[in-house]
């Protein structure tokens, strides 16, 4: 075990990788003026890649680096470790960023709710105004940065978790002397 490799190393690059390009994201999307409400279809690129391709990559480069520097051995257990540590530091980029940027912009979210309720109208004209009322008062307690910074980080760990299961079967070359 002397020349293995901890996960810590493989995760921290990867993680602020995956984090950043969250964050590069968002910020193109809010310079460009779109709304991922309103554009569905953008909203769902978005989506895909922050939830679904980039972590996928991510986490199968970390394991796959791991494994290269540790004479081609990753068990199943340091897979895990490496895919929630890349959810957790990538959560904690976004989720940083979030509540400076809403700090600095605080429109930004009175904007969200705005289209948040206008399709909301749309989608089910037969609303009463006090249930437009509720979702948008719930819309705004999940927005507390003090909620959202720990869903955030549950979220994006957990989504790790889920990823770096599937993944860490693929990769996982358990050394047969052990460590």
């Amino acid at each position: 075990m002397e020349n293995a490799t901890k996960p810590s190393k493989s995760y921290l690059q990867f993680g602020l990788f995956y984090g950043l390009i969250m964050v590069l994201t968002f910020v193109i999307i809010y310079i460009l003026g779109i709304n991922p409400i309103e554009n569905k279809s953008l909203g769902l690129v978005q989506s895909l890649l922050n939830n679904l391709i980039l972590p996928l990559f991510f986490i199968y480069l970390a394991c796959q680096n791991f494994k290269n520097n540790n004479n081609g051995f990753a068990s199943f257990v340091e897979c895990l470790k490496v895919g929630v540590s890349i959810g957790f530091i990538a959560g904690l980029i976004f989720a940083g960023f979030n509540l400076i940027f809403n700090f600095i912009f605080p429109e930004y979210a009175n904007e969200m709710m705005k289209a948040q309720r206008e399709l909301m109208i749309i989608q089910n004209p037969n609303m009463t105004s006090e249930q437009i009322e509720i979702g948008i008062s719930v819309a705004k307690k999940i927005m507390n940065p003090v909620i959202l910074f720990p869903v955030t980080l549950i979220m994006f760990s957990f989504f790790g978790l889920i990823y770096s299961l599937i993944i860490g079967l693929i990769v996982k070359n358990d050394n047969p002397q052990g460590y």
